[in-house]
């Protein structure tokens, strides 16, 4: 077994790599496959001047990591699927660029672009005034830089690639916390795991919010798409949802000037908490899905954007602890854990992609395990327990 660590950004020993790769070598062989990378890069140009990305590469699956904004995941590709969606905003965007109390309160979508990206975490959802704090839409964390990245290559079984970075999110007078992200690849797989340490580093008890928002655009979003996550119940967030709730889990073309819709579930997991939603595509020959822990993200959302191409078609798979409702109304619910000083909230998650119709069926056989004997409550309308728009 052989462990190589490398350190690409150290904030505090004044430590950056802006560029290089690791490929196998003598003693860095993996047995799971010969074609694994990992590269760094720093962008240079317009608003992704100054950007980080690192790109982890199995041999199969690719991902595209940026520690610059909230170690979020801008794209990637399994074999000959791209992992993406084609948003307004092309390219990676450098916090900098990013004024959050922009057009109301909602400028956070300036820099909106990513495969995945986390909401949170001292607040997150649509903006507005809670208890006299001004809060912007979906919070600070995916605009706020890693201050410590490393990347780690271990020979152990079929061999992994990991990618480990450290944020903080921190205020005088207000919330302190630390992310401490990992990702996790395994040789030749079509998996990645990923981890989350939340501590609070401040002196008092502190309410964490965290949602992630992973955004998934063609070949799996198409006409005739759909979704599947067990689930006990499912809401339309507001009236527009509504509108949909006959077709809730199947998708439509393209159209121009769509509203979007979002459907709010409660997520059923198994015996160890695990649970599973997928995205296939008309044919049910490529799948993305999205394992979670539903002990640590008891909620999912679904988002519903199937605006033209040209404005951002795509579609969000989104577990988290809260529900994206405005701070307050989460508070109210009770569904904003208290996190103590000097404590941590793991949250697990992971990503698998499937390319051919057997390897789809048989995420879509789990689920229906899952689900089980249990009848999904369909909710026609919005209900007060879970959507802060009752009508």
């Amino acid at each position: 077994m052989t462990i190589q660590t490398l350190v690409l950004t150290d904030a505090d020993a004044g430590v950056h790599l802006d560029h290089g790769e690791l490929r196998p070598n003598n003693t860095m062989d993996l047995r799971g496959s010969p074609h694994w990378s990992i590269r760094w890069r720093t962008l240079r140009g317009g608003v992704s001047d100054g950007v980080d990305v690192v790109e982890l590469d199995n041999g199969h699956l690719s991902l595209c990591i940026l520690p610059t904004r909230g170690m979020g995941i801008w794209k990637g590709r399994f074999n000959d699927l791209p992992l993406e969606w084609k948003s307004p905003v092309e390219r990676p965007v450098h916090p900098k660029f990013v004024n959050q109390l922009d057009r109301g309160g909602i400028g956070w979508l300036h820099g909106f672009n990513e495969l995945l990206c986390r909401c949170g975490l001292a607040f997150l959802g649509p903006p507005g005034d809670d208890r006299g704090e001004k809060l912007t839409l979906h919070g600070r964390i995916a605009n706020l830089p890693a201050h410590r990245v490393e990347v780690r290559v271990d020979t152990t079984g079929p061999g992994s690639l990991e990618l480990r970075g450290v944020v903080d999110e921190s205020s005088m007078f207000g919330a302190r916390w630390r992310l401490t992200t990992t990702y996790r690849l395994e040789a030749g797989s079509n998996y990645c795991s990923i981890t989350d340490d939340i501590t609070n580093l401040g002196g008092q008890p502190a309410e964490l919010s965290l949602l992630y928002h992973i955004n998934i655009g063609r070949p799996f979003l198409e006409p005739y798409a759909s979704y599947a996550v067990p689930s006990i119940e499912v809401a339309p967030r507001d009236a527009r949802a509504a509108q949909g709730i006959d077709n809730y889990q199947i998708y439509g073309a393209p159209v121009a000037g769509f509203q979007e819709q979002v459907y709010f579930h409660t997520p059923i997991g198994g015996g160890d908490g695990w649970t599973t939603a997928l995205l296939a595509n008309a044919s049910g020959h490529a799948g993305f899905a999205v394992h979670f822990q539903t002990r640590q993200l008891p909620t999912f959302s679904v988002w519903k954007n199937t605006v033209a191409e040209a404005d951002g078609y795509v579609t969000g798979l989104e577990p988290g602890i809260v529900f994206p409702n405005f701070r307050g109304f989460e508070r109210e619910r009770g569904r904003l854990p208290i996190v103590q000083p000097g404590h941590t909230y793991r949250s697990e998650l992971a990503l698998e992609v499937a390319d051919t119709l057997d390897s789809v069926r048989k995420i879509t056989d789990r689920i229906h395990l899952l689900q089980g004997k249990t009848a999904t409550t369909v909710h026609r309308q919005p209900i007060e327990r879970l959507s802060a728009v009752p009508k």
